[in-house]
C-alpha cells in the first residue's frame, strides 16, 4: 500500500490523488498507476475542476486503469491490486477483465454512491476478494540525504 500511496503523489489532481500498485501472487510489483491525464495530454491544458461546465471527469484516467495499462500486457491473473480509494464501477470492470483476484483498499468514502455499489456487486459476482486495510502505522517517511 505504501507504493500505491507514493504513486498517488505523482497525480496533478489538486483535489484527489489516488495511486494503485499491482503485485503478483509472489508479492512482486508488476505495475503502478495514479489518476491523471492520458499520455500526450498536458496537465496544464485540461481542466481539473470537480464542478462546473468544464470538469476533469471526461479526461482523467483512474489509478487502477493506469496500473493495468502500465503493466504492458503482462498476465495479471491471480494478482492483487492495492489502491487507496475503493475502485469505481468502470475500474471494477477493468479489474475483473484483467484477472486481478483481490482488491486491497484504504478508503471507501463513496460507499453509498450508485457507482461504488455497482462496483462491489460486480467484483463480488466475479469472485474478486475485497479487503479494507487497517494500517498498523499512520505515517511512512521517505528521506533522501544525498550529497550536497
Amino acid at each position: 500500500m505504501g507504493v500505491a500511496l507514493l504513486a498517488a503523489q505523482r497525480s496533478k489532481d489538486p483535489s484527489t490523488q489516488v495511486g494503485a500498485c499491482i503485485v503478483s501472487q509472489d508479492n512482486i510489483i508488476i505495475s503502478t498507476g495514479y489518476n491523471g491525464l492520458p499520455n500526450g495530454c498536458s496537465d496544464d491544458e485540461f481542466p481539473w475542476a470537480r464542478e462546473g461546465e468544464q470538469t476533469k471527469y471526461p479526461f482523467v484516467v483512474h489509478a487502477e486503469l493506469n496500473a493495468i495499462l502500465n503493466s504492458n500486457g503482462r498476465d495479471l491473473r491471480g494478482s492483487r491490486i492495492f489502491v487507496d480509494l475503493f475502485p469505481c464501477n468502470e475500474c471494477a470492470k477493468a479489474i475483473i477483465q484483467s484477472g486481478i483476484r483481490e482488491v486491497v483498499y484504504l478508503s471507501d468514502k463513496y460507499a453509498d454512491t450508485p457507482a461504488t455499489q455497482a462496483s462491489k456487486r460486480m467484483l463480488r459476482a466475479a469472485g474478486v476478494r475485497l479487503r479494507q486495510l487497517t494500517p498498523s502505522v499512520k505515517n511512512i517517511t521517505l528521506q533522501y540525504t544525498g550529497e550536497d
